[in-house]
């Protein structure tokens, strides 16, 4: 339940009417109701009084809005999560397309703007590292786990972590192998049609 959900099931219970309550935490019957239909929050020195006032502590008073703020910023962490990888994605496809085409039209310059595109690239997939280290996924399951908001049971995690070295081997030998396919492929037409 909200703040304001709390403050009138509370006052309610007691039998107070927005006035009287106002009245015991010093503050007007406007502030009161601002509260309960959640267009404003109290202060720390009416939220100390309101405790006092439904004898409440404040973790009881505050405990709904808590576990809704942390949901609210999981999702909004989630959502900033997948719209990175999203975008990374596309960088990372438009990097491997772009290379050739970009040299044979513009030779110098378009080495130069796919220099640019992997640096942009690169960078998003560094802020895609320090998410999956964040949230400690690594590997597909677990990322999938993740983004559809589901967690993985503690041997599934078990699992998982036992795959990270060999799939992080994996990962670094097809990244250096089409690195290679690449660098071969950006030679070969360099010498055929530039040169």
């Amino acid at each position: 339940m909200d703040l304001g959900g709390q403050i009138r099931k509370r006052r309610q219970a007691l039998g107070l009417s927005q006035d009287e309550l106002a009245a015991r935490v010093y503050a007007t019957r406007q502030s009161v109701s601002n509260w309960e239909n959640g267009r404003t929050c109290p202060d720390i020195q009416s939220l100390l009084l309101l405790a006092e006032v439904f004898s409440a502590s404040l973790d009881d008073l505050v405990k709904g809005d808590i576990a809704e703020m942390k949901k609210q910023i999981d999702e909004q962490e989630k959502t900033a999560f997948r719209r990175d990888s999203n975008i990374y994605t596309a960088l990372f496809i438009a990097m491997i397309v772009t290379c050739v085409p970009l040299a044979l039209l513009w030779r110098w310059w378009g080495l130069a703007a796919w220099s640019v595109l992997a640096a942009v690239a690169f960078a998003w997939s560094l802020r895609v590292e320090r998410w999956k280290k964040k949230f400690d996924i690594q590997t597909y399951k677990e990322i999938v786990a993740f983004t559809e908001g589901q967690t993985l049971t503690e041997i599934e995690k078990a699992r998982e972590a036992g795959k990270r070295p060999y799939q992080k081997a994996l990962l670094a030998a097809g990244s250096g192998l089409l690195g290679l396919v690449l660098s071969l492929a950006i030679l070969w037409l360099w010498k055929r049609y530039i040169l």
